[in-house]
């Protein structure tokens, strides 16, 4: 399998450009150049940046150039701070992963919507393309449903397709329905070049690392669950992992895990026997990751909660 050079360890930037109120004073200092200062001494490699189409695109599916100034500021702040930079599209128009929060439908049965995403990556192809590969381009956020995979390989060959005309070696991630869930991989196609990347966010056991999640039906908001009482292990995750795994093996591509944390409820020290747990299992097949959350957004890894155990923390991303 692949190993992803410069996108080993890395921190995501949730809650700046995405999944935010896309107020002028919270894009102006939600995430500044000292947070990125912050990042690379924390030794990582590399910042996922998620975004949403509305910060560089306006109703009318024009660009809108202070938008895009937000993306050229982590790309400046990046490379300052001797940070790669992956740019994640977390909503594009028609599509949200989150089903509830968001007002976004329709794009996988629209064409104007995916002429409308094909067109948002061409534009950045152009404007990022030539920094691989110290840049790398995530074409969607967390497709949902089983119903869409068929449509979704289709809509991310075409689009590849035409980031490659400007951009024929920058490093591109996708991931699988279930919202990029591990054991959906193998499903996705054959990657497009050498430059496709395989793609996977973990959670898992949800039950342990969203305890207490107030946005989700899927979890009991009072039930506590300390490690020693989930199911996480090395054996665990290497269960969970394994199609992704052999995907990936079979086509000589990389996997990625673009998202994984615990959220605040779970104590520090339990945080770190979760993130050690599932790092050995990234670090023995080559997995580069990228941990949920720089701050706040219930994940902030820069949260005062974990100042006790941060130092200890760091060494596990």
């Amino acid at each position: 399998m692949k190993y992803l050079n410069g996108f080993n360890k890395g921190v995501n930037l949730g809650g700046w450009l995405s999944q935010c109120s896309y107020e002028k004073e919270h894009l102006d200092t939600f995430v500044g150049e000292k947070d990125f200062k912050v990042i690379a001494s924390w030794g990582a490699d590399h910042v996922r940046a998620p975004f949403d189409y509305n910060i560089i695109e306006n109703n009318d599916g024009t660009f809108n150039e202070e938008g895009f100034s937000y993306l050229d500021r982590s790309v400046e702040f990046s490379k300052k701070y001797g940070l790669n930079l992956i740019l994640d599209l977390h909503k594009t128009a028609g599509f949200s992963f989150d089903y509830y929060g968001e007002n976004e439908s329709g794009f996988f049965d629209n064409e104007d919507y995916q002429e409308r995403f094909y067109r948002l990556w061409e534009e950045m192809a152009k404007r990022y393309g030539h920094l691989a590969p110290n840049v790398a381009f995530e074409l969607l956020n967390e497709v949902t449903d089983a119903e869409f995979i068929d449509k979704w390989n289709m809509i991310a060959k075409e689009c590849i397709s035409r980031i490659r005309r400007s951009a024929p070696d920058i490093l591109i991630l996708v991931g699988s329905y279930h919202n990029n869930s591990a054991d959906t991989v193998q499903f996705l196609d054959e990657p497009f070049d050498d430059n496709v990347i395989y793609n996977m966010h973990c959670y898992e056991p949800l039950k342990f690392t969203h305890q207490g999640a107030y946005w989700t039906t899927a979890i009991d908001p009072e039930e506590r669950i300390p490690f020693e009482k989930s199911v996480a292990s090395p054996e665990y995750f290497e269960n969970l992992f394994s199609t992704a795994i052999a995907k990936a093996e079979k086509f000589g591509s990389g996997l990625y895990c673009g998202e994984y944390g615990c959220i605040d409820v779970v104590s520090p020290e339990d945080t770190v026997k979760w993130f050690r747990t599932i790092n050995s299992v990234f670090r023995k097949h080559g997995i580069g990751r990228a941990a949920w959350n720089y701050k706040a957004m219930d994940f902030g890894l820069s949260d005062p909660r974990l100042d006790c155990v941060r130092g200890e923390l760091l060494k596990l991303l």
